[in-house]
Order: structure tokens, then sequence, then C-alpha cells
């Protein structure tokens, strides 16, 4: 089990560097899209922990 995730994480890097390496422009793209993932996801909890602190009040 350990040499399966040993494997899939070398795929995942390797696919990584391929992707960065043959269309930089793509790569970026991704990242900036992960990033605004990320923000979104982290003001979604924002929200969620204010409407708690609200008492749940809409």
């Amino acid at each position: 089990m350990v040499h399966a995730k040993k494997v899939a994480l070398y795929l995942v890097v390797v696919f990584v560097l391929y992707v960065i390496i043959s269309d930089p422009d793509t790569a970026g793209d991704y990242v900036t899209m992960g990033f605004k993932g990320i923000s979104n996801a982290a003001s979604a909890v924002g929200d969620f922990m204010t409407w708690i602190a609200n008492g749940g009040n809409s």
C-alpha cells in the first residue's frame, strides 16, 4: 500500500512538471483557478461562521 501511494505521488509530480514545462500559460491559469477556489471556499466558511455567531438567523 505504501508503494502505491509513493508511485501515485510520483506520477502526480511528474504530470504537474510536464504541464508546467510544456504549456506555462495554461499552468498559470490552473494555478489561478486553484487560488480562486481556495479563496471562495474560505469566504464561504467565513460566511458560515458569521451566520453561526449571529445565532443562525438569516
